[in-house]
């Protein structure tokens, strides 16, 4: 737990804050607000109607009969933060997070906008422009354009220079939609049009860029912190590798690959990332680590989905420290104050059939039991009897899981998610007790080629009972040590 300067806990930070969001994160943004003396407002559209951020929240209010829109709308959001008397808005992830007009809004607004300046938000969200500012830096980025690439044949020429395979990427892109790997001149020339199609459409936006395919890499990411008095620290690394189709299923932190001379590197350029842009707020700074090679992949300029497992190893309170900073305070601790214990797992726990290719399966739950015990947490907005929208994203919970030991912390998953009760739905739990059971997961030892590499565990067999699963622990214990 890291030491926290009692004199920097001042009350002023803000009376009312507005949150631009829906679900787990307002929920997690509304327990934040609670423990600060903040009142909190709510917003919804009408499948939110009896959402439990709108339960939870000090006030709540109508946006509309549209199910995204409302959620979309930065000047209505602005004009509601006004006349509701809020004197700030968090924009959790997602959404309008990372919208720079946004928070240019809210600051001509006299509203204070809880993540980085609109111009940094800007300059990272393009990700020719984040690599540039990187390169200036000093931090190293994957071979590649080093501009926005005009047409396919300047694609083709670079892809021929920096060889196969590819990534070819939206320059505004993110989710891990807008992005194609090519590993021949004639898939690059058929992914062309699909990701300038799929990046205008999603993002506004034809541009696109190129850069090297780092196959089967570790994708590790750094959380930082920094304040407008010059304080930069990070927060230590998460590991994402587990991953379909650019999309995140488990996290990790710390990474049980990283040595510690990794982590030390990755951390410092993390700090001098941020602090080469200037950046304020909490952040994410993105690398694909293989063996001794470290690349700059992007930056998000929002507190993540994941920021519970830097939570659980470091006792720091992101989102609390979010807030602190947005007011004007010095961050909490210094980075000599930060250290980690143990390791966390966040399973993200989809409405999702994975044995159906992963089809969404939204519904009526139920029957919701969380599961509890030590070192076990659950961020989530449902509950029995919740209708599950079709409208957003499929996650309906995040289960988290902590240990002193890499071990105890598996185990501890496993008994968590076979403890959890979510019917109504189909959803990716039980998938991911067959992964915590995989020996390759359990040494430590896997990369983003880990899930497509072994599609046999969307072969798993109906959900363990709790002696199955005893058995199912103590086999994997038995094979890891080699007995």
């Amino acid at each position: 737990m890291p030491a926290v300067d009692a004199t920097l806990e001042v009350t002023t930070v803000f009376q009312k804050l507005l949150i631009a969001n829906r679900g787990e994160i307002a929920v997690r943004i509304e327990r934040a607000c609670a423990e600060m003396g903040i009142r909190s407002v709510a917003i919804y559209t009408e499948p939110d109607r009896f959402a439990l951020h709108v339960k939870r929240a000090d006030e709540a209010y109508f946006v509309g009969d549209d199910p995204l829109a409302g959620y979309l709308d930065p000047r209505g959001l602005v004009d509601l933060a006004r006349e509701t008397g809020c004197d700030a808005i968090h924009p959790g992830y997602g959404f309008l997070s990372e919208n720079a007009d946004f928070a240019r809004i809210c600051a001509e607004a006299g509203i204070t906008f809880i993540g980085p300046d609109a111009s940094v938000i800007a300059r990272m969200g393009d990700k020719t422009a984040a690599r540039d500012a990187m390169r200036k830096a000093g931090v190293p980025v994957t071979p590649g354009s080093e501009g926005n690439l005009q047409n396919l044949e300047e694609a083709l020429r670079l892809a021929d220079t920096i060889g196969y395979p590819v990534m070819l990427k939206a320059t505004s892109g993110g989710g891990g939609r807008g992005i194609r790997r090519c590993d021949t001149p004639v898939q690059l020339e058929q992914a062309w049009e699909r990701v300038i199609s799929e990046a205008t459409k999603a993002f506004g936006s034809a541009d696109v860029f190129l850069e090297r395919c780092v196959v089967n890499p570790h994708h590790i990411e750094v959380q930082i912190l920094a304040d407008r008095h010059g304080g930069v620290i990070h927060l230590f690394e998460r590991d994402c590798s587990i991953q379909r189709r650019n999309q995140k299923l488990i996290e990790i932190a710390p990474s049980p690959q990283l040595t510690p001379e990794q982590r030390a590197y990755v951390g410092e350029l993390a700090v001098r990332a941020a602090s080469a842009v200037g950046y304020e707020n909490a952040g994410t700074v993105e690398f694909l680590v293989k063996g001794n090679e470290i690349y700059f992949m992007e930056m998000n300029t929002r507190v993540q989905v994941e920021h519970t497992i830097t939570e659980a190893i470091t006792g720091v309170d992101i989102v609390r420290e979010q807030i602190r900073v947005a007011a004007g305070h010095k961050l909490s601790f210094r980075q000599e104050d930060i250290d980690h214990h143990g390791y966390a797992i966040q399973f993200r726990i989809n409405a999702e059939d994975p044995k159906n290719d992963f089809l969404p399966s939204f519904g009526r739950i139920t029957r919701y039991y969380a599961p509890g015990g030590p070192g076990v947490r659950t961020d989530t907005a449902i509950y029995t009897g919740y209708q599950i929208p079709p409208h957003f994203d499929s996650m309906c919970l995040k289960l988290i899981v902590w240990g002193m030991t890499w071990e105890e912390t598996l185990n501890r998953g496993i008994r968590a998610l076979n403890d959890m009760r979510l019917q109504g739905i189909k959803t990716t739990a039980p998938y991911y007790e067959e992964i915590l059971r995989h020996p390759e997961f359990r040494s430590g030892c896997f990369d983003t080629g880990f899930v497509p590499a072994h599609p046999e565990l969307l072969q798993y067999s109906a959900k363990r009972n709790p002696e199955e699963t005893a058995l199912a622990i103590a086999a994997a214990i038995a094979a890891h040590a080699g007995l």
